[in-house]
């Protein structure tokens, strides 16, 4: 029988060129970049340029329907591509525009496409399928009062849709979100369009990230929402989102933001991408999370007193993910080891904000992280090469050495090189580094040129030692002792969600 129909044609032609190159093939298997700490985290052979991700959402018991769309570019010759993705159902893919066979391997999804894709040439996917919200233990998808938000730190944005889930490749985000009527939906990035009217009286809304962002800064929030708009030091937008139901309450602690970019840009320069603004999200997560353009919060947080959170505390935390967006998201960390340049540099500015507020001083928080500091590298690791996260403890890479422990070597470093010094190397660093990924060794180097002398000697006992070198300046620091940590200084952990530990922090001798 003579097929008639070009497209069925060309449809069954393709089919077949699938069947044929899968039969020669060996069985898929997942594959990762080779980090450290997560080995299977990332895929080879090509780097994406940029996401165009859809949802439409439903309702927190129903997967949401998506399309993600890459656009990427092959640095090797392909004949499958790997994509890390689970806790979803594929229908379809497409590598070049032409159908491509799908199968699992661990949380891989890896496809044959119809025809080999050849080094140095454009790669464009697009994959149809299921994001579910329900049983995000693993992270992803956190489930609010009112809908969803998104928390993908460390290894969770391919719990919610296909990706190169690593930060070693950053990408380009287009957001296209669907929810029903009496919803509003926000992600990272500025508005690309009005929200435009769907069917049933759903609405989709629209945003793009002007700069590049790890998938694990990736947000996204739907719910019965306020956005409230303001603007920040020279001009910059802020973009706030809250429960409309705390919107007045929340209003005292939203006005704060302004000056706490003032008080950043003061210090590292100025703000690095297009808009910033916190949401606040009915939820207990157990952390805080510094998602790109939009830190996620716990609406507990700002509860006040009555949860044990004095406003000094509050706001110094807020300062933590604020410092994020130059340490961790403007300049990201090119391996999960480096961790540490992250959360020390965070840790570092909340403390020298609270310092400044006069209620924790910020040589008592160090000499204190030095007296524990012995023990937290037993436990973790030392801040550079911290230890892996025991099975099913997905968080517990996010343990106090890379907190205080990593804010302990930026103190030492500042002792050892002076404050002048010390100054340029933060401007630089993320002046050098924007929109890129940079690494301990990178660091260290830049350290040694503003201190006019190799830091290496100095600096490596610090970031790689099982023991604790002595502090320049302070002789009367005696060695670390071991003792107990006080309550909370492990941190605020939510078992098996993105992590965020909150720094310990001591208020009016009370532990937080």
């Amino acid at each position: 029988m003579q097929l008639s129909s070009p497209r069925l044609r060309a449809a069954l032609l393709a089919a077949a060129s699938l069947t044929l190159v899968a039969a020669v093939l060996p069985p898929p298997k997942p594959l990762g970049i080779g980090d450290r700490l997560f080995p299977e985290l990332g895929n080879p052979g090509y780097d994406v340029l940029s996401y165009d991700l859809s949802l439409t959402y439903k309702d927190n018991r129903t997967p949401l329907d998506a399309v993600t769309a890459i656009e990427a570019r092959a640095l090797a010759p392909l004949e499958r591509i790997n994509l890390d993705f689970t806790h979803g159902t594929v229908a379809s893919a497409q590598v070049n525009g032409e159908p491509a066979r799908f199968e699992s391997a661990g949380e891989d999804l890896v496809l044959t496409p119809a025809h080999p894709v050849a080094a140095n040439t454009p790669l464009r996917i697009t994959v149809r399928h299921s994001s579910d919200p329900r049983g995000s233990a693993d992270g992803g998808w956190v489930t609010t009062e009112d809908g969803l938000a998104m928390a993908n730190q460390a290894d969770a944005a391919h719990r919610v849709f296909p990706c190169n889930d690593h930060p070693a490749d950053k990408a380009y985000f287009t957001f296209r979100i669907t929810a029903p009527e009496g919803y509003t939906a926000v992600a990272n990035g500025l508005p690309g369009a009005l929200p435009a009217a769907r069917a049933a009286g759903a609405t989709e809304w629209t945003y793009r990230t002007l700069h590049p962002m790890a998938t694990e800064l990736a947000q996204v929030s739907i719910g019965r929402s306020a956005v409230l708009h303001r603007t920040g030091p020279h001009g910059l937008p802020l973009r706030d989102v809250v429960p409309a139901a705390d919107r007045e309450r929340l209003e005292p602690w939203l006005l704060k933001t302004a000056g706490h970019i003032e008080w950043m840009e003061q210090r590292v320069g100025r703000y690095p991408f297009e808009n910033y603004g916190v949401l606040i999200a009915r939820a207990r997560t157990g952390f805080e999370l510094e998602t790109q353009t939009l830190s996620l919060f716990e609406n507990g947080l700002f509860a006040g007193e009555a949860e044990g959170y004095p406003e000094w505390y509050v706001e110094a935390v807020m300062v933590h993910e604020l410092a994020h967006q130059w340490f961790g998201d403007s300049v990201t960390p090119r391996t999960w080891s480096d961790l540490w340049l992250n959360e020390g540099h965070a840790t570092w500015y909340e403390a020298l904000y609270a310092d400044g507020l006069g209620k924790y001083s910020l040589d008592r928080r160090m000499r204190e992280a030095y007296q524990r500091s012995d023990q937290w590298r037993a436990a973790g690791g030392p801040p550079a090469a911290p230890k892996a996260a025991a099975p099913g403890q997905k968080i517990g890479l996010f343990r106090p050495v890379v907190y205080d422990g990593a804010a302990l070597i930026l103190y030492a470093l500042r002792e050892e090189i002076g404050t002048a010094a010390f100054d340029r190397v933060e401007r630089r660093w993320v002046a050098e580094h924007k929109d890129a990924t940079a690494g301990t060794e990178d660091f260290v180097r830049l350290a040694s040129q503003e201190a006019g002398r190799d830091l290496t000697a100095f600096l490596r006992p610090w970031l790689y030692g099982e023991k604790t070198p002595p502090m320049p300046g302070h002789p009367d620091w005696s060695a670390p002792v071991k003792q107990k940590a006080a309550p909370g200084t492990a941190g605020k952990t939510a078992p098996g969600t993105a992590p965020k530990p909150a720094p310990a922090q001591e208020a009016d001798g009370k532990t937080v």
